[in-house]
């Protein structure tokens, strides 16, 4: 490999000869050889907008020459449509508040733009990292609002997908309103239920989380761009932070906004674990639905078999023929990564001092790699899973005249003592409760045909009720006729 000499304030530094990153970079991937994990996608972009929307806002207050605006502009450009990915080497754990990170940003693009005027990489003497690329900028200005500029352009189709699941699950409790089934808590035999209420709680579940994420998103908006190093905005001021947000929400189409308190903003990565902690909760409501699928199609003859899942792979490479719930064991599999990612997070949040949380990159990996995945998983549940999922009523209706389920309707006619009697000895015997309470005399079979009826034990009120009121109003109205 060919290398040119470069200089920092350390001393000069050896950088492959074709490469568009620099010195500070060169020493960055040299002391953190950690992960092999670089800068994802999304920050890429964020930090790249921000340095194009600085160099437009300085040309326009006159402090950065316009032809030099220009070719940073076309370099940062160039980047957003695909190009140079490769040039950012950093690792993920690097040097706190993500220096190395915005050095490398710094770096390509002044060698891109000086090459766009005619000069060599690694000659700063016509657009220089620091003094151009990163002017009115620190760091600890520059991170932030790239982790939140990132984060927000993954929340729309994080909230697509979760909308997706939803109405996927919606269109299955439709589809499976009148499929009675046991319910159960406890793991244990429950009351009756339908299997499409079961699943209007798995649809209402994903929908009141993801809305969650999305009112806390909002508090990702206000960016501290302009404080430079502390929240002074030393070296920026308030009229390049207004024209370099306006630049932003222009880029992004979001509705961005300077920080009420840059000082807040710059001391604390809160708003950014506020929305991982909504994104866990949404994690944990998937789950939910997750395990809840293999519960419920466990088996095929050895377990609950209530549901069919979509057979997607073959499930052993020793039992012919055996089909695993796949689809839902990856979902469990990336929401205890988002459980971990939070877990980060949170720990990295806490551990900010003084004026600044130095751990923000380990913060942005891992908000950023949360959102994606959960976002993925959630799209392949339903495309795969949930979309072609079957109920098989026959086995939920077994299931049910075999448990004790139906018991708890009896309670309000015969007592607490007397059904819990007619339970013991239908789990002993095997024995159907209807059948057992027939046999007792315990109430008149039409009767006990009113409160088993499906509908009255899946809706409010006592089971029987409605139905026996019903039966004497009309009764009544027939003996006023006669």
């Amino acid at each position: 490999m060919k290398f040119r000499i470069e200089r920092d304030p350390l001393g000069e530094v050896r950088v492959p000869a074709d490469a568009y990153y620099g010195a500070q970079t060169r020493r960055a991937a040299e002391n953190f050889p950690i992960s092999g994990l670089t800068a994802p996608p999304e920050l890429i972009v964020a930090t790249v907008h921000i340095k194009k929307a600085a160099a437009e806002a300085n040309a326009a207050l006159g402090r950065l020459p316009r032809d030099l605006a220009n070719a940073i502009v076309r370099a940062a450009d160039e980047v957003l449509n695909g190009k140079l990915r490769d040039q950012f080497v950093v690792d993920v754990y690097q040097a706190g508040a993500g220096t190395s990170h915005n050095m490398n940003t710094n770096e390509v693009l002044a060698n891109r733009a000086a090459e766009l005027l005619g000069e060599k990489r690694g000659e700063y003497d016509r657009v220089h990292p620091n003094d151009h690329v990163n002017m009115s900028q620190s760091t600890n200005d520059v991170f932030p609002t790239a982790t939140r500029l990132a984060l927000l352009s993954m929340v729309g189709p994080l909230i697509e997908a979760a909308a997706h699941l939803a109405r996927g699950l919606s269109n299955k409790s439709r589809a499976f309103a009148d499929v009675l089934k046991t319910g159960r808590t406890h793991l244990q035999d429950a009351v009756p239920i339908t299997l499409g209420q079961e699943f209007s709680g798995y649809a209402a579940n994903i929908e009141h989380a993801a809305d969650s994420v999305a009112a806390v998103s909002h508090q990702l908006l206000e960016l501290n761009l302009g404080a430079t190093a502390l929240g002074t905005g030393l070296n920026a001021g308030d009229d390049y932070t207004e024209r370099a947000v306006e630049r932003l929400k222009a880029y992004t189409d979001q509705p961005v906004r300077p920080a009420a308190n840059k000082f807040r903003v710059t001391q604390s990565m809160g708003d950014v674990l506020a929305f991982s902690a909504a994104l866990r909760r949404l994690a944990v409501e998937v789950n939910k639905v997750a395990s809840d699928l293999r519960l419920l199609s466990s088996g095929p003859r050895a377990g609950l078999a209530e549901i069919q899942l979509p057979p997607v792979q073959p499930g052993s490479s020793i039992m012919p023929g055996k089909v695993n719930p796949s689809v839902p064991e990856m979902v469990n599999q990336v929401c205890f990564q988002v459980y971990g990612c939070d877990a980060a997070i949170l720990a990295a949040s806490d551990a900010g001092q003084l004026e600044l949380n130095v751990m923000m990159p380990v913060i942005a990996w891992n908000g950023i790699h949360a959102t994606r995945i959960l976002t993925n998983a959630m799209r392949v549940l339903h495309d795969r899973c949930v979309a072609e999922t079957r109920a098989d009523e026959e086995q939920c209706r077994v299931l049910l005249d075999r448990s004790t389920a139906v018991a708890t309707a009896l309670s309000p006619y015969i007592g607490y003592a007397a059904t819990a009697e007619i339970a013991k000895l239908s789990v002993k015997t095997g024995r159907p409760i209807r059948d057992l309470v027939r046999e007792r005399k315990l109430l008149p079979d039409r009767q006990l045909d009113d409160i088993l009826s499906p509908d009255a034990m899946t809706s409010p009120g006592v089971p029987g009720r409605k139905q026996t009121a019903s039966r004497s109003a009309r009764s009544s109205r027939a003996r006023a006729k006669r």
